[in-house]
């Protein structure tokens, strides 16, 4: 195995590798292509004297990596002096990578402890690997509360939700010199979720230099999750950050990089927008800054759908309701799971009855407090009988049987999808389970809040999805409530300016949307609201169009395999 690395993702503490349930992959049979750790040692060792640290070093691949750069930089003849150090939890993985380092004639040492442990020292002048990526589901307990300490005591404060690789980068960087050199391969989740926001900050503010590589295409067969290389060196401060783009782990080896400087705006959390040309976020700033364009936020709160514990139980069909005798008393309107309720601009009571007559499962259990009904008592019966009410979210609440309601939302707005988040007016005036988030506005606007859905299909719109959102595997774009308040849509104003011409564009947008035609949608909306800009030229609509769909091509590339 010597000039593979263990592959980082999904590893359990207690293994090397457990990327999946499988046995094939529990027994590590993925491995972090020889040209990233090639590359990453070449990076960062760059004297023959160079002590090197690497902090979850598995079989000793990466040690392996480090020994043969040492030896390139060594005199022929030479035997390179340097300290490396490897730190592995698993007793097991340890043993084997002293085999692997031993039958280089290496010199080289593996202890076997668990990183967070070790006190940092700053004598490394180069830190090197790929460490675990435990989520937050599977990183809990005590070595949560460990994790957190170490990045503590560097002064960043993780959340509960931080995976386990956010400490490690954190950890890692304090066993380095002064002008020490970091470097890592990790998730891409370090360019966007929220819980790496203080990572990110660490970072800018830790090293002077800082270098991201991201690949084109997938480059871990089998694995949908994206990664991105982390090149950091020096001490002080940066407020920008260079950007290498390549296609693949041959481009890599061929050092075809491409190379750019980014600096991320001062009210940028994120670094998303890193993937992108800075010149051509200019525009798009611009028009953020006008009053044509609002966060979501200022038209309303955005909130998460109902949870109910078990959607089976509680969301049924007219026809499931009679079977139970259940009558109005007992139920309210929900937005039903069919896609098909959300192929307009706005969920009608047409479009609610109708999906009620086809027995959609468009009612949800939702009886008095008192359970005066005695079907209602019935079903409740049938529930414990059924062991509902042991369903996490059953437990916790009291009575299990009541679910809570956010407060009645005025739109819709989906979250997960391959295009964009749309909005849908909730003209229905009916609950929805989480499939979907509510907004709910924050004033009684004039009747043109119901064009909102429409003038939101633009490509300024679905350019802030793609930044302020998170991509998923197979590309799906995902935005959480509070990435979704971020979301620039057209103001009140720009809405009330164009409402005539929204209006009359209502029922063939609408056919167009029914035929899942956003783009020909988009094109249409931007002309209205982005090309009789007096301020812009002509060009501006369709820059905003290329600079979104650069992102989202990102998004659909990195779930092709090689």
């Amino acid at each position: 195995m010597v000039g593979h690395a263990c592959y980082g993702f999904f590893i359990s503490r207690e293994g090397c590798l457990n990327v999946a349930v499988s046995p094939l992959k529990a027994r590590g049979a993925f491995y972090t292509p020889p040209q990233i750790a090639d590359f990453l040692a070449a990076w960062a060792i760059r004297r023959s004297r160079d002590a090197v640290v690497e902090p979850s070093c598995g079989e000793g691949a990466f040690l392996a990596a480090a020994w043969q750069r040492l030896k390139d930089l060594s005199d022929p003849g030479e035997r390179p002096a340097a300290s490396i150090l490897g730190f592995e939890l698993d007793a097991v993985a340890s043993e084997i990578g002293r085999s692997t380092i031993a039958s280089l004639h290496a010199s080289a040492r593996i202890e076997t402890a668990d990183f967070f442990d070790i006190r940092p020292t700053p004598t490394a002048d180069a830190v090197i690997g790929n460490p675990p990526f435990v989520r937050y589901q599977s990183f809990a307990g005590s070595a949560r509360a460990k994790a957190q300490r170490a990045a503590a005591a560097a002064g960043v404060q993780l959340d509960g939700l931080a995976s386990s690789w956010a400490a490690f980068v954190v950890h890692a960087s304090r066993f380095l010199k002064p002008d020490g050199r970091l470097a890592l391969v990790l998730p891409a989740e370090l360019l966007h979720v929220r819980y790496a926001a203080p990572v990110r900050q660490y970072l800018m503010r830790r090293f002077a230099q800082l270098t991201l590589v991201t690949f084109e295409r997938r480059v871990f067969p089998g694995v949908t999750s994206e990664i991105v290389l982390l090149l950091a060196e020096g001490s002080g401060s940066t407020d920008s950050i260079e950007l290498m783009q390549v296609e693949d782990l041959e481009g890599l080896q061929r050092q075809q990089l491409t190379r750019r400087s980014w600096t991320p705006a001062p009210e940028e959390t994120k670094w998303t927008s890193a993937l992108v040309a800075g010149q051509s976020l200019n525009f798009y700033r611009e028009l953020l800054d006008s009053r044509d364009f609002v966060p979501l936020s200022r038209w309303g709160t955005v909130h998460l759908g109902a949870v109910t514990g078990n959607n089976t139980y509680f969301r049924m069909s007219k026809d499931q309701a009679d079977q139970f005798n259940l009558g109005p008393s007992d139920l309210i309107d929900v937005l039903p799971p069919e896609s098909r309720a959300l192929k307009n601009f706005a969920y009608s009571p047409d479009v609610h009855r109708e999906l009620t007559d086809r027995n959609s499962k468009t009612l949800l259990f939702y009886p008095d407090d008192d359970l005066r009904s005695p079907a209602a008592r019935t079903y409740v019966e049938i529930g414990e009988q059924q062991r509902v009410h042991q369903a996490y979210k059953c437990r916790v609440r009291r009575p299990w049987w009541r679910v809570p309601l956010p407060k009645l939302p005025d739109l819709f707005v989906t979250y997960m999808s391959h295009d964009s988040p749309r909005l849908i007016a909730n003209t229905a005036r009916v609950h929805a389970l989480n499939s979907v988030h509510g907004l709910r506005l924050h004033a009684p606007f004039q009747r043109e809040w119901e064009l909102l859905p429409l003038a939101a299909l633009n490509s300024v719109t679905a350019l802030g999805a793609e930044i302020v959102g998170r991509s998923y595997g197979g590309g799906v774009l995902k935005v959480e409530p509070r990435e979704a308040a971020q979301l620039p849509v057209p103001s009140p104003q720009t809405i009330e300016r164009y409402a005539r011409e929204l209006r009359s564009m209502e029922a063939s947008t609408g056919r167009m949307l029914r035929s899942a035609a956003h783009d020909d949608i988009r094109a249409r909306i931007d002309e209205l609201l982005l090309s009789q800009r007096n301020a812009k030229p002509a060009t501006l609509a369709p820059r905003v169009r290329k600079t979104r769909n650069i992102l989202r091509s990102r998004r659909f590339a990195r779930t092709r395999s090689q």
